[in-house]
This record gives C-alpha cells, sequence and structure tokens, in this order.
C-alpha cells in the first residue's frame, strides 16, 4: 500500500479536532459536516460489504473478521496495509472515499452513521452490512476513554459530564438508543446481519460462523479457528495493522488508554456510581420499550 496514502489519511484524522455541529440533529464533526455532499452522495457497489456501528462497539473487530473472510484466512493478505486504509471510513470523506473508489470489488466499507444518514445509493445496490451493537453501559465507558486518549475527539469533560451527555445524546454520532433501534428496525427491510458484542465474547466462533454464512463463504474448520485466533483481542491488540499504533503520538495518547483499552464486557461496573446505574437503568427502559431489542450487560 502506498505511504503517501496512509501519510494522507493520518493527515486527515487530524484535522477531526473541529467543533461539533450538527447534520439532521444528530451531532457530528464540523469537518464531516462540511463535506457532507461528498459522503451522502458517495457511490455503493454491487457487493460491497459494510460494517456499521455506534462507536466503540467492536467495529475494527468486526472488519478485521470480515478482511480475513473475504481473503479465505490469510493473514499475510489482512497485513497489506493499516485497517484504516484497508477497510476505508465513511464519514473520512477525503482520501478514504478516493481509496475506496479506486478498490476492486468486493469493497469493504465501515461507517458509524445513523441508519437515517446512509447514502442512499446503500439501499440501491446490494451490498450486505453487518451491524455491530454493544450494550450501552460498556459502550459509554470505552467511549469516554477514547475521548480523553484520541485527540481528535472533543474534551469528554469530567466522567459525570460525559455520564449525562452519552444519555442524552449530545455526543458525537448522537444518540446510543436511537443508533442501535434505527438499525435494529432496518434489518429485516435489508441484508442486514445484527451482531451483538457480548455474543461475541462469548462464542466468537459461532459468530465468525454467522458471518460467514452472512457472506455466502464456506471456509474449513482449521480457517475458521485461525481466523478466531488472529482476531482474538491479544492477537489484534499487538497488531501493529490494527491496533493504530502507527497514528502514535499524533492522534493518540497511550499514556491515558490504548486504542484497544480491555474488550470485555462489565467493566462498567468499576466506573458507574449507584446513583448513575438506576438513572441509566431507567433511561434505557424508557427509551427501550417496545423496540424488541434487549442488551446483555454481564456474561
Amino acid at each position: 500500500m502506498d505511504s503517501e496514502i496512509i501519510k494522507k489519511i493520518v493527515q486527515e484524522m487530524e484535522y477531526f479536532t473541529t467543533p461539533v455541529t450538527e447534520i439532521e440533529g444528530v451531532p457530528m464533526y464540523q469537518i464531516i459536516s462540511d463535506v457532507w455532499d461528498k459522503i451522502y452522495n458517495f457511490q455503493a457497489r454491487d457487493g460491497d460489504i459494510v460494517v456499521v456501528s455506534y462507536p466503540k462497539s467492536g467495529t475494527t473487530w468486526m472488519h478485521e473478521i470480515l478482511d480475513l473472510i473475504l481473503q479465505d484466512g490469510s493473514v499475510e493478505k489482512s497485513m497489506r496495509a493499516p485497517c484504516f486504509v484497508r477497510v476505508p471510513f465513511l464519514e473520512m470523506a477525503y482520501t478514504s472515499l478516493e481509496v475506496a473508489n479506486s478498490m476492486p470489488s468486493p469493497r469493504l466499507l465501515k461507517t458509524h452513521l445513523p441508519v437515517q444518514l446512509m447514502p442512499p445509493s446503500f439501499w440501491e445496490k446490494n451490498v450486505k452490512i453487518v451491524y455491530v451493537a454493544r450494550n450501552p453501559k460498556d459502550c459509554l465507558v470505552s467511549y469516554y476513554f477514547f475521548h480523553k486518549m484520541d485527540k481528535t475527539m472533543p474534551d469528554p469533560g469530567t466522567w459525570e459530564n460525559f455520564f449525562s451527555a452519552f444519555l442524552s445524546g449530545n455526543v458525537v454520532w448522537g444518540s446510543w438508543f436511537d443508533h442501535v433501534i434505527g438499525w435494529w428496525k432496518s434489518k429485516d427491510k435489508q441484508q442486514i446481519l445484527y451482531v451483538f458484542y457480548e455474543d461475541m465474547i462469548e462464542d466468537p466462533q459461532r459468530e465468525i460462523q454467522r458471518v460467514m454464512r452472512f457472506l455466502g463463504k464456506e471456509l474449513p474448520e482449521e480457517v475458521l479457528q485461525k481466523i478466531q485466533h488472529h482476531t482474538s483481542f491479544s492477537s489484534m491488540k499487538a497488531n501493529p495493522m490494527v491496533n493504530f499504533d502507527i497514528l502514535l503520538p499524533l492522534i493518540h495518547d497511550t499514556s491515558i488508554s490504548a486504542f484497544m483499552r480491555k474488550g470485555i464486557v462489565g467493566d462498567w461496573k468499576n466506573h458507574f456510581l449507584v446513583s448513575q446505574n438506576i438513572l441509566f437503568d431507567e433511561e434505557y427502559k424508557k427509551k427501550m420499550e417496545g423496540s424488541g431489542l434487549s442488551f446483555r450487560t454481564e456474561l
């Protein structure tokens, strides 16, 4: 992969330190808003595969699984370039979309967009979408630490302030509740596989098999085990093509937290006050009622 492309993407990431504005009521970086026409008019192709998630929900994990499945389990091919080059990020509208447009099909793409902001072309083409959803309590904790270590993210303020902002949806990419429910309601209208982070932790082989079937691929048992091993938390944390170390120290301050921090279910218990947990549960019940969607916050 051309080192100039990597350099351009890294430089573009640095410009994400812009003010937060809104796109159709969803908090978003000003830099994304400024080029929204380019993102919204992006042209999907038949055969595209898209990883969608709310931030800090297992996006990187899932797109590594998908890439390895598409590469028939070849670890060497999966190491061909950093993940942010192999899997263009739609909201990174400049270089990433140029890379996407130059890629052969089938392309593997990623986005954090809520369903109502997806470019219309994705509904017009034969596209497969894998949506990854993570329980909101762990997602909140992970997003907080990501705000603290990623220099492009807005200052989260105190834990108490970020807790309130997350609960009200006043964070970049908007409300977790709206995001997971919106995609859940769309899953039977399009080719969407809805995957839960907690299920991936509980039985990664089972979930990798689900994804493989969704893509219409059949791979031998030994390849499946190879994919599971290479996408384990410890393997990915040590993989320079996945762990974002290439961005240091421009983007990430790992003295605060690693990009891949813990990768567990239930870490929220180490951070939520009893009063916060009561408040969160009340809001969760109110927002999720009638959605038919439920999450596990511990295993």
